[in-house]
């Protein structure tokens, strides 16, 4: 999946939001503005995003995602409901983008010689002051 992909597509109608108080200090305004937002995407209910793609995403962020299947992003930045709202899509559409970009295989690679003769002689060093530690033998 490429980033260009994902970020062409208009996840918008599929979006909820729902607005809260934001913690932290603030003064009276902050008592009475609900300036934080939380954006919720149900991923089993998308019509924008294949069976593939929703069971990648459904493994990689999957601590993100409640028991029914939606996928919450929180923000609470700024003091502007309206800001918060976009941060919230821009957080939304780099955490696909991110979890839908193939990974890189891991390729095995062995110790040099030089690594492998450094290990040994620090575990030579260490045994031979532990050695010094013990009783001797009388």
């Amino acid at each position: 999946m490429y980033t260009s992909e994902i970020s062409k597509r208009n996840f918008f109608p599929e979006f909820r939001f729902q607005t809260s108080r934001s913690s932290g200090a603030g003064g009276q305004h902050v008592n009475k503005i609900e300036s934080r937002v939380s954006l919720f995407f149900n991923l089993d209910q998308s019509q924008l995003l294949s069976p593939d793609e929703k069971e990648i995403l459904k493994k990689s962020l999957k601590n993100r995602i409640n028991d029914d299947g939606e996928l919450i992003i929180h923000s609470q930045a700024t003091r502007s409901q309206w800001r918060n709202k976009e941060d919230c899509i821009r957080k939304f559409y780099e955490l696909i983008n991110s979890a839908l970009r193939p990974r890189k295989k891991r390729r095995p690679t062995k110790p040099s010689l030089a690594s492998r003769l450094k290990r040994i002689k620090g575990k030579k060093k260490l045994s031979e002051k532990k050695q010094w530690r013990k009783r001797p033998d009388i």
